[in-house]
């Protein structure tokens, strides 16, 4: 249903990693009841969006995903697109500022069929 991709030389972790936080680097919890097969993230001034940072992998509900960024220079305002396994439905959100987020909670409302997203 929703799916996010990282852009500008990202790279993914499941929870924890060795390398050096770069201030865009967030984490990003699926709250959706749903399995997110792709995840996008992209620099808001781009018009194409990055690879998918789950490459091969899915976000099961519950899940959270660690998006390290490798490079990410001064650019803070990114746009997010997740894609839901189920039926490739997709959720997109712009001008996130990444240098004052540091945690992405996704949510899924059936009776609305909306994706939303909580940014602290």
């Amino acid at each position: 249903m929703r799916k996010m991709f990282a852009a500008l030389g990202v790279a993914l972790a499941l929870t924890g990693s060795a390398w050096a936080q770069a201030k865009q680097d967030f984490q990003l919890v699926n709250q959706t009841g749903y399995e997110i097969s792709s995840v996008f993230v992209s620099a808001s001034k781009t018009n194409e969006w990055e690879d998918d940072v789950l490459s091969d992998d899915t976000l099961d509900d519950g899940q959270t995903l660690t998006v390290r960024f490798k490079g990410a220079g001064k650019t803070c305002l990114f746009d997010i697109k997740v894609v839901y396994e189920e039926d490739d439905s997709e959720a997109i959100w712009h001008d996130i500022d990444l240098c004052k987020t540091s945690k992405v909670t996704i949510k899924y409302n059936k009776k609305t069929d909306t994706t939303t997203a909580f940014f602290d």
